[in-house]
């Protein structure tokens, strides 16, 4: 019996919840720490933007030595669940922290407040993801087992992501009004109940990760011997897959990102409200049910391929539809849907793919680098946010841009401030559907050209590396 079998029910459960909190918090911070810092404390947006993409750089360092770190920990609790439970509690006070800054703060001390904690922010995230989806190759022997997981994990993740996608804007104007009083004014209502939606969020995130602690066993790992950071990076090269498939996650969340950031200057309250509920339901039912449904008549590829295409169309769909009709938020539902659902079966996809370049890194290079191969995710993710938030950033200075939700006007699904002009729409709409097209348009080409880890190809290698560790 392999290891996922013997997994309970329970601890599939318990990872899964894991896997809901850590993507509640990375999406609370990928979608509103621009909105929240620029539109409601009023630091500038090219400001926000260079500190989102520093963060990333400085990722660049501290995500790989994070893989050593994990690789190299033994304990008694094994090399993840100790990470991963520090991580989350750091990270959970860091979140709390970043979105509860003192309204008095303004000027260069606002802005430095931003940079520290979102900066420490990404570091504390690195500490918990990193040792999370490393545990999926670590308990799985490849193929099938290992894709069920990813799959099982992957959609609980995309459950937290679509979460956050759906209650923040309607959660926390309420939460505002509560502890701020309804007198306060929309601006400080909107900050304080920041403040405490972002509280809620690293609650339940420390409770889910604490039940995946608790109930999710790791087995014993091939003993691997240590290496210096720039030993680690070189392996890292020297895994061409791993590479291909890590530059295809930075180019489709790119596109995602991109249009999350900006989603909220385009729409009026509303309608921006209804768009994400829809979006983020439909992510979660492509994960569910939509990706099970292909996969049972196309291998993963196929419908890594079908996916950015069905993404492309939507954001086709989108553009048209911005340049001419624009009366109704249900219409907007049908490029939506495209993006959206192509998004979420995406996630697991390439998940999967990143997972099945560990047992290729160890035939190619004679390594077993979990935690090494994961923490380009985690890196590319981030990064992925940082360029699309500088990207948004630049967006919003170059058209003179600010949030269209203060400006009300009953006969129009466009809420604009008043004054925008033609050509600051017109920027908005090319930024939201034209970049995202040609970032998945060149993934698509990446991958088709790179990428050899069929499905075929990862039950021949699973079979060889489990041969390998029989013989040893």
């Amino acid at each position: 019996m392999n290891e996922t079998q013997k997994l309970s029910g329970k601890s599939k459960v318990s990872y899964a919840l894991g896997a809901v909190g850590k993507d509640m918090v990375y999406m609370l911070s990928a979608s509103y720490v621009l909105y929240y810092f620029q539109d409601l404390l009023g630091v500038s947006a090219i400001a926000m933007g260079i500190i989102l993409m520093a963060a990333r750089v400085f990722d660049a360092f501290n995500d790989p030595i994070m893989g050593v770190i994990v690789a190299k920990t033994k304990t008694r609790w094994g090399k993840f669940r100790p990470w991963l439970l520090i991580g989350t509690v750091t990270n959970a006070v860091v979140l709390f922290l970043m979105f509860a800054a003192p309204p008095a703060m303004n000027g260069a001390g606002l802005t430095a407040y931003a940079a520290v904690f979102y900066i420490l922010w990404g570091v504390t995230y690195t500490m918990m993801d990193i040792p999370y989806w490393s545990m999926i190759p670590a308990f799985t022997e490849g193929g099938k087992e290992r894709e069920n997981l990813t799959t099982i994990a992957r959609t609980c993740a995309g459950v937290g992501s679509a979460i956050i996608t759906i209650v923040t804007m309607i959660l926390v104007p309420m939460l505002g009004n509560m502890f701020a009083g309804a007198d306060a004014g929309a601006r400080m209502i909107e900050i304080v109940g920041f403040k405490y939606f972002s509280l809620i969020v690293a609650i339940l995130f420390v409770i889910f990760t604490a039940l995946t602690c608790i109930n999710v066993k790791e087995k014993s790992t091939t003993e691997m011997e240590t290496v210096s950071v720039g030993q680690m990076f070189k392996a890292l090269v020297q895994n061409d897959q791993a590479m291909t498939v890590t530059v295809a996650i930075v180019l489709i969340n790119c596109s995602i990102y991109i249009t999350s950031n900006l989603v909220i200057y385009f729409f009026k309250y509303d309608a921006y409200v209804l768009f994400n509920m829809f979006g983020g339901a439909m992510q979660v039912l492509s994960m569910m049910l939509f990706y099970p449904l292909l996969r049972k008549k196309f291998t993963s590829l196929q419908i890594f391929y079908i996916c950015l295409a069905m993404a492309m169309a939507g954001y086709a769909i989108l553009l048209i539809l911005a340049f001419t009709f624009m009366g109704s938020v249900f219409v907007l539902f049908i490029p939506a849907f495209f993006i959206f659902a192509a998004n979420g079966m995406l996630t697991v996809i390439t998940t999967v793919f990143l997972a099945n370049t560990v047992d290729y890194g160890e035939l190619k290079n004679d390594r077993r680098d979990e935690s090494v191969i994961f923490s380009m995710q985690t890196f590319v993710v981030k990064l992925a946010s940082g360029i699309a938030a500088l990207v948004a950033s630049i967006c919003l200075s170059v058209n003179h841009l600010q949030s269209g939700t203060e400006v009300s006007d009953a006969d129009k699904l466009v809420d604009w401030s008043l004054g925008v002009a033609q050509s600051a729409k017109t920027g908005l709409r090319m930024t939201m559907a034209v970049i995202p097209i040609i970032g998945l348009a060149i993934a698509f080409f990446w991958f088709r050209k790179r990428y050899i880890l069929t499905d075929e190809k990862v039950e021949e290698i699973a079979a060889e590396v489990k041969a390998r560790h029989t013989s040893s």
